[in-house]
């Protein structure tokens, strides 16, 4: 039978970094390491959307987008810059949630949301 899994994996051109990232500036914590300081994370949460490419200019069809979200995004955002985590916008109301991105290491960004619905 499948199971619903919440895995994700990044690739990145700078994993030692990211792999820092994730542990000191968003305070992930691993509960494995498989070898050579790859950290296995883990991710107490998940849940899955399905939108359609072109609501988002430049989306081709398989985009990924990687999102996290929180409680008080006022609030979390506070925290994490008291971090160094570096924001590239304000929030803003995206309907679904108020929304804003920060970077990682690597040359991506990564969504940070309040949602506006009831998470289970």
């Amino acid at each position: 039978a499948l199971r619903q899994d919440k895995n994700t994996m990044f690739y990145s051109s700078e994993p030692e970094a990211l792999r820092a990232f994730l542990r000191d500036k968003l305070g992930f914590t691993s509960f494995s390491d498989v070898g050579d300081g790859w950290l296995i994370f883990d991710l107490p949460e998940a849940d899955m959307g399905c939108h359609p490419a072109e609501d988002r200019p430049g989306a081709a069809s398989g985009t990924p987008s990687i999102s996290f979200y929180c409680d008080d995004v006022r609030q979390t955002v506070a925290e994490l810059q008291a971090r160094g985590v570096e924001f590239v916008d304000e929030i803003a109301d995206h309907g679904y949630g108020w929304v804003t991105h920060f970077k990682m290491p690597g040359h991506f960004t990564a969504q940070l949301y309040q949602p506006k619905y009831q998470k289970r």
